[in-house]
């Protein structure tokens, strides 16, 4: 078997034992059972379990970058773009919830290197959502618009809050990805068409 496959067979095995049992608790001897390979071949492959560990977050977080940027039609609307982005980020992680567990929650709990793998994908997805938010202020035409800091702090909002929601989408298999999207949209766009036509929290005093 050629080597590429062979470690995409160690990876997914491995991305499965982790996303389930977290860093700590997982077993080389079982990423290799269920791999079909000899733990020494893992170790071979690819060193450690530190390591093995590093490169499932490395590959889940292309994927999933990938899988955002694919979704988006740079030809669209401002909304439209957030939703595709949304759908497809929704659709990837719930086609692949061993991957999101491992990138969402199992890698922030194992501590460094591994939160600082996360932090260089998530801050790719952020910067992408403010490049978003960004458009979709040019394209409301309000003078003043939101301020470059207000934007990247937006971004920042709505993909945690995607982040959370992805986590509830993925524990209730009765949740499909576009209804998980819905509810993103009806959350965030909202907010952001207020904040584009001008309207901003608080209030005018009375």
């Amino acid at each position: 078997m050629p080597r590429a496959e062979r470690e995409r067979q160690m990876l997914d095995a491995a991305v499965r034992v982790f996303g389930e049992r977290g860093y700590r608790a997982a077993s080389m001897d079982e990423i290799a059972e269920l791999a079909g390979v000899s733990k020494p071949l893992v170790y071979l492959y690819l060193n450690s379990k530190e390591e093995l560990f590093t490169a499932c977050i490395r590959r889940e977080a292309r994927a999933l970058i990938a899988a955002v940027r694919a979704g988006v039609r740079p030809d669209v609307p401002a909304d439209r773009q957030l939703w595709e982005g949304l759908t497809a980020f929704f659709a990837h992680t719930a086609e692949r919830p061993d991957g999101w567990a491992v990138l969402h929650s199992q890698a922030r709990s194992g501590g460094e290197p591994f939160v600082a793998e996360v932090g260089v994908a998530r801050a790719e997805i952020v910067a992408f959502v403010t490049s978003l938010i960004a458009d979709a202020a040019g394209e409301a035409h309000q003078e003043p618009g939101p301020a470059e800091r207000e934007v990247a702090g937006l971004a920042q909002a709505l993909v945690g809050a995607a982040e959370a929601l992805a986590g509830w989408a993925n524990a209730d298999p009765a949740v499909s990805a576009k209804e998980a999207a819905t509810t993103m949209m009806n959350f965030a766009w909202s907010g952001l068409g207020n904040l584009m036509e001008g309207r901003r929290w608080p209030p005018r005093r009375a």
